[in-house]
């Protein structure tokens, strides 16, 4: 290619693709909820846990090849849906894990000497990734992904160490989806502090729930996150805020959403998306 040519290619202003949003938290809190609330979604699962959930699915992955497989026939096959949901990326990492084995010949994956086993591994994660982004790029279709949260110890050059919560992921394998993804959204209850006074000029603070669920946006020293869109810190966790506030910040329109109220969260977290304005 030569350098007039590729003066030709030179783009200017903003090109918005549908988001890549990985979503974690703790088991049960609404992972997949939210995920049922994207636009017209379609479910790759890789765990059973979509029983309690309106939402439509192909059958539950029990190895790579079947996920794969799913990946493909989104691709190459006429549909509607605008929307893959991978729900979750932990029990994938079990597949992933199983076929590495496999393609080794051994029991488990610490078998394989000197760490080889994970390293090999981040190839399968790429081919995934690979096949994600194909979605995305070539039929518009927005990625979220879905892991459980784990709790870290977190090795802070600037400090002592402390502890984190992340994505339930070996550490090759979280670095590589996060900086793949255009939002790490942390999911979470909640939490306020309450100074109690113990007299003899003694106080101390508990932690009082609200059973509020919440996403964070922002990383700070009790959890990762990120995003490339200047959200705000917090947001309900509800796929319909998410999107209108995405929508917000490019100028756009806001999606159109699962409305489906069979996947709406509990009363009291739900908040619609013009209170997102």
């Amino acid at each position: 290619m030569t350098a007039t040519s590729l003066m030709t290619q030179i783009t200017k202003g903003r090109n918005p693709k549908p988001r890549r949003v990985m979503l974690y938290g703790t088991h049960g809190i609404g992972k997949s909820t939210f995920g049922a609330m994207a636009e017209t979604p379609i479910f790759i699962p890789t765990e059973d846990g979509l029983g309690d959930i309106e939402c439509e699915s192909f059958p539950l992955a029990k190895s790579l090849g079947d996920v794969m497989a799913a990946l493909e026939s989104l691709y190459s096959s006429d549909h509607g849906y605008k929307t893959v949901v991978i729900d979750s990326l932990d029990w994938l990492e079990r597949l992933i894990w199983n076929e590495v084995c496999e393609d080794e010949q051994v029991e488990s994956i610490e078998k394989i000497g000197y760490a080889k086993g994970y390293a090999f591994a981040i190839e399968k994660w790429r081919t995934v990734l690979g096949a994600l982004d194909a979605l995305r790029g070539d039929r518009g279709m927005t990625v979220v992904v879905l892991a459980h949260a784990k709790i870290e110890k977190f090795e802070n050059p600037e400090t002592v160490p402390y502890d984190r919560y992340s994505p339930r992921l070996h550490k090759l394998a979280s670095a590589l989806v996060q900086e793949w993804a255009d939002e790490v959204l942390f999911a979470t209850y909640k939490v306020l502090t309450v100074k109690v006074d113990e007299g003899f000029n003694k106080a101390k603070h508990n932690g009082v729930g609200t059973g509020e669920r919440v996403i964070r946006t922002v990383e700070r020293p009790a959890h990762v996150a990120k995003n490339r869109l200047s959200l705000p810190e917090e947001l309900p966790l509800d796929y319909r805020v998410f999107a209108a506030h995405v929508a917000g910040t490019r100028g756009d329109a806001a999606p159109p959403t699962n409305q489906n109220t069979d996947v709406a969260p509990a009363p009291g977290d739900a908040v619609t998306p013009s209170a997102a304005n």
